[in-house]
């Protein structure tokens, strides 16, 4: 392998911005995924068609309000999972053992669950008291593609907006 060919693999893995022209915009990805797929049924060359999120927004959605009595009872619960896992492993290898390998598991695993759990939720004081998850979105989307088949891919694209509306 030649540097300049290792150079040329490598850039082709940095991200790039899409290239190509705007043939259509569409409020949601469904809508745009579907004039995607309109455009494969209609035998249109896909290499060089991009799907481009405009106006990216980062929505944190709140899932919970937390409170110590939420906190230490996921916290147990999550730990009584992992402790019941270890002690029916140890009692599947201690010989003549019966249930004491597993409730002392189960007891460790939520004592730990609900240690962990309180750790990582008292530094906040309350400011940071809900649970929630991230999700990256777009304003709108837009399909683009290259300059010698946009106008094809406009026209297929206007017809299936007509037979929609």
């Amino acid at each position: 392998m030649t540097k300049a060919f290792t150079q040329t693999q490598a850039a082709s893995r940095l991200p790039t911005l899409p290239g190509g022209w705007p043939i259509s915009s569409y409020d949601t990805y469904k809508q745009a995924q579907q004039a995607v797929y309109h455009l494969a049924d209609n035998d249109f060359p896909l290499e060089g068609v991009a799907i481009v999120g405009v106006d990216p927004l980062l929505v944190e959605r709140i899932d919970a309000h937390l409170t110590w009595r939420r906190v230490l009872a996921a916290g147990a619960m999550s730990g009584a999972w992992l402790g019941l896992f270890v002690g029916l492993l140890l009692s599947m290898f201690t010989a003549g053992s019966g249930m004491a390998p597993i409730a002392i598991g189960l007891a460790a695993g939520i004592a730990t669950g609900m240690a962990s759990a309180a750790m990582r939720f008292a530094p906040t004081h309350g400011q940071r008291n809900f649970a929630s998850h991230s999700q990256l979105v777009a304003g709108h989307y837009d399909v683009l593609c290259q300059p010698p088949t946009a106008e094809r891919g406009r026209d297929l694209l206007a017809a299936l907006a007509l037979r929609s509306a």
